[in-house]
């Protein structure tokens, strides 16, 4: 498992909230789908919206009176919130990052796959060509060509690409010859 900084993050709240983080949204998920009589609110367990305080006041004697009550806290209920939406947007990160991972495994891994993404994004330029690219050059170079050809007019981008191929042996009467 790569180890990315974020992942600190998430075992930080988790640690935060007493170990609950990671099943969090798990739970209120089953909450909502059990029926209305033996449903319990997971969420009640790690923001209580209820306590008892303990109040200390003068009294009429001048002595300090301790006074017990029940106290609502609302800012509990926006907390509850907030969770439950940051566990499903981590969800999703943790998602859309494991499928990043995964293009760029593919993409470091199959020869194939890198000149079909120079052939997808550069169509001016001959498939022949991104082929013998391909076939004589490593990871690096693709990713060097990928990003000069994002930031270089695409015009310029096939010459360079064509001389490339001829330089690296494809000869075709319909490249230009410099």
């Amino acid at each position: 498992m790569l180890f990315y900084p974020r992942t600190g993050q998430l075992f930080l709240m988790d640690r935060f909230l007493g170990g609950t983080f990671f099943t969090f949204g798990i739970e209120v998920i089953s909450f909502a789908l059990r029926d209305e009589e033996d449903r319990v609110d997971p969420v009640i367990y790690v923001f209580p919206r209820m306590t008892k305080c303990t109040f200390h006041k003068f009294g009429a004697s001048g002595e300090i009176e301790s006074h017990d009550a029940l106290c609502i806290l609302p800012i509990n209920i926006i907390n509850e919130k907030i969770y439950v939406f940051l566990w499903f947007w981590f969800l999703l990160l943790a998602v859309l990052t494991f499928l990043v991972v995964l293009y760029r495994f593919i993409i470091i891994v199959s020869p194939r796959m890198r000149a079909y993404l120079l052939y997808i994004r550069f169509r001016l330029i001959k498939k022949e060509c991104i082929n013998v690219i391909i076939k004589k050059t490593q990871m690096g170079d693709f990713f060097l060509l990928y990003m000069l050809g994002q930031n270089v007019d695409s015009m310029i981008f096939k010459e360079v690409i064509h001389e490339l191929a001829r330089r690296l042996g494809y000869q075709s009467k319909d490249l230009i010859d410099f």
